[in-house]
């Protein structure tokens, strides 16, 4: 058998892949999210007296945790299979990464197991993140300096 007839054979039983329902779920999923997240936002200003300003760190914390609890619980692993990139990216799909990374290592100790391997999704983003940052604050300096822009 050559690679044309293997691949002829792999189409017949492969079945088609729905990409536009993917889509779908994963847009209204994710949509989903992020409107429990302003829900959360309006909470905090209007019961908290937090501003606009000053609302993104709670707002953030608390999706992580629900985010944590869920991963605990198991139903964010299913919301994942339902939903595929929906939930893996705002700011709970990180945290999901993180909670399942420690569940998952935990019986090998929590120096060893936890604490060795809890940070391995973690590390890369957060370094991606602080030399992005850097970049980005680098290329509006210079336009500051050159007068493009104004702080």
């Amino acid at each position: 058998m050559d690679q044309q007839q293997y691949q002829q054979i792999e189409d017949q039983i492969t079945p088609p892949t729905p990409y536009f329902k993917n889509v779908i779920k994963a847009f209204l999923v994710g949509g989903l999210i992020c409107t429990i997240g302003h829900a959360i936002t309006y909470f905090y200003i209007i019961f908290f007296d937090f501003t606009e300003t000053t609302v993104g760190n709670p707002t953030a914390a608390t999706m992580v945790f629900i985010a944590m609890i869920l991963t605990g619980l198991g139903l964010y692993r299913k919301l994942g299979q339902f939903a595929g990139a929906g939930s893996a990216v705002p700011v709970t799909g990180f945290s999901n990464a993180v909670v399942s990374a420690a569940i998952e290592h935990k019986t090998e100790g929590l120096v060893l197991g936890v604490g060795g391997n809890i940070f391995k999704l973690a590390g890369s983003v957060i370094v991606f993140g602080v030399a992005s940052a850097f970049f980005v604050a680098l290329i509006k300096l210079i336009l500051v300096t050159m007068g493009v822009v104004e702080w």
